[in-house]
Order: C-alpha cells, then sequence, then structure tokens
C-alpha cells in the first residue's frame, strides 16, 4: 500500500500518493458538511500500472464512510471505480 497524504481545506482538498518522488493526486470540491465533488484524478505516466489510482479512490471511499459523507463523482476515472464496486455504492450519489 502506497503512502497517502490528505490536504483538507474549507472549499477543496485532495490526496496525494509520492513514489519515488512521482506524485498523483485525486481532488475534490467541497459542497457541504456532508456532500464532495470528486472532480479530478491525475496519475502521471510513470505510475501508471501501479495501482495507485485505484488507491486514492479507496482511500476516499473510506474516509467518506468514516465521516459520513456521500460523494459525487464527476471525474471519469472515480466514477468508472464506482461502478466497478458496487460495495461502495453507500457512499456515491
Amino acid at each position: 500500500m502506497t503512502d497517502i497524504t490528505r490536504e483538507h481545506g474549507n472549499t477543496k482538498g485532495r490526496y496525494v500518493a509520492s513514489i519515488d518522488g512521482v506524485a498523483a493526486e485525486l481532488t475534490y470540491s467541497i459542497v457541504s458538511e456532508t456532500r464532495i465533488i470528486a472532480d479530478h484524478t491525475g496519475v502521471p505516466d510513470a505510475l501508471r500500472g501501479t495501482g495507485v489510482g485505484l488507491q486514492l479512490v479507496e482511500r476516499l471511499v473510506g474516509d467518506a464512510r468514516a465521516e459520513g459523507v456521500k460523494i459525487i463523482a464527476l471525474c471519469p476515472f472515480v466514477k468508472a471505480q464506482a461502478r466497478k464496486h458496487p460495495e461502495w455504492q453507500d457512499v456515491f450519489t
């Protein structure tokens, strides 16, 4: 498992995973205390195929469950992962 850090502000946040000095990120916008919009996942070519994008989404889902937050998936990657993982439907709207 890759070490993933979270930056959470008043209106936006992001998850960052660094492997060998190369960073991937998943960004989100905060709509309310109980809703966020996953709007972008960026995985550099050097990290493609490592599973880091999925790990970022897994962390997003885990944090959303723990905090009672629903996710609106605007990011195509997050949306695709939500379709592949029916067990996550409790956090997606």
